[in-house]
């Protein structure tokens, strides 16, 4: 299905969508462009689907609440270092 999800939060709203932007200017610099985007107006969880990269950005509260990563159980984990959310890359399939 994917490769790598990618898993971040942020304080508000505002900072949910900003990060989304920054990691869309990312990829479109790539030449890649999402599939699809989900939660864009309430900006609580946002998901952004490139296909081999799915991205899950959150509010604090709602990455707490809903706990993705358990779900990943024994999967490899990467946290990315220098970010002050947590971001991490899991890899589903290992």
């Amino acid at each position: 299905m994917t490769d790598y999800f990618v898993v971040a939060s942020a304080d508000n709203t505002i900072q949910v969508r900003a990060v989304c932007n920054d990691i869309g200017q990312y990829f479109a610099e790539q030449g890649v462009r999402h599939q699809r985007r989900e939660g864009w107006d309430e900006a609580r969880w946002v998901l952004l689907d490139y296909g081999d990269v799915i991205v899950h950005t959150f509010l604090d509260e709602a990455r707490q609440f809903y706990d993705l990563e358990r779900l990943w159980g024994e999967a490899p984990r990467l946290t990315v270092q220098g970010n002050e959310h947590n971001a991490q890359l899991v890899a589903p399939d290992e």
